[in-house]
């Protein structure tokens, strides 16, 4: 009996030590566990950095807009207005400011504006450098605008106006009329003007 006793002793003696070795051994396992939590925790540091440069960047986007927001607020009046050119982009009025421009009111079917089309086409070649040359087409249908600037108008940047909008912002009420801008915005000559009077004004704008 005491044989017995003492093999059990020393059985659950030796159980004892193999499980404390296995615990052990298991440690270094525990302590790479460690490493990885630890690496994977600085993850998340790499997100936050990444999503601060990210936001200082939308911040450096949010600020150019708001810049060009202001800038476009401090533009005169005459300058707000968009519109449809030849190509099928959008021209804003915007694009006009800090230099002279000429803006021709015309029609299709105007035989007026048909007699004018050198006057503004020489325009265009002679002073285009130094001043915008406009062909604002209206009172007909776009397909009609865009054939006979295309066709028959060269040098200006045509503005496919057939619903009216840059006409009503000019407060122009008929064809075959002019508006004549300095770099300021302001308007130095409108209406239906001599051939010489436009060319002398716009000459002196240029110079």
């Amino acid at each position: 009996m005491r044989t017995t006793r003492g093999a059990a002793t020393a059985a659950a003696t030796l159980a004892l030590l193999l499980v404390a070795g296995c615990a052990a051994e298991e440690t270094p396992t525990g302590a790479g566990s460690t490493a990885d939590t630890t690496t994977a925790s600085e993850e998340p540091m790499d997100d936050e950095t990444l999503m601060d440069d990210e936001t200082s960047g939308s911040d450096d986007t949010s600020a150019d807009e708001s810049a060009d927001r202001a800038d476009d607020a401090d533009l005169p009046a005459v300058y707000d207005f968009s519109a449809t050119t030849l190509e099928g982009g959008t021209f804003a009025g915007s694009e006009l400011a800090d230099a002279p421009a000429v803006l021709w009111f015309w029609a299709p079917w105007c035989p007026t504006c048909r007699a004018q089309i050198p006057t503004v086409t020489g325009l265009a070649e002679t002073y285009g450098e130094d001043v915008a040359v406009v062909a604002v087409g209206g009172l007909d249908d776009a397909e009609a605008i865009s054939d006979m600037a295309a066709d028959d108008i060269a040098g200006p940047t045509h503005l496919v106006d057939d619903a009216g909008e840059v006409w009503q912002h000019f407060g122009m009420t008929q064809q075959s009329t002019f508006v004549v801008l300095d770099a300021d915005g302001e308007i130095v000559l409108e209406g239906s003007v001599p051939e010489s009077e436009l060319e002398s004004v716009v000459a002196d704008l240029a110079g």
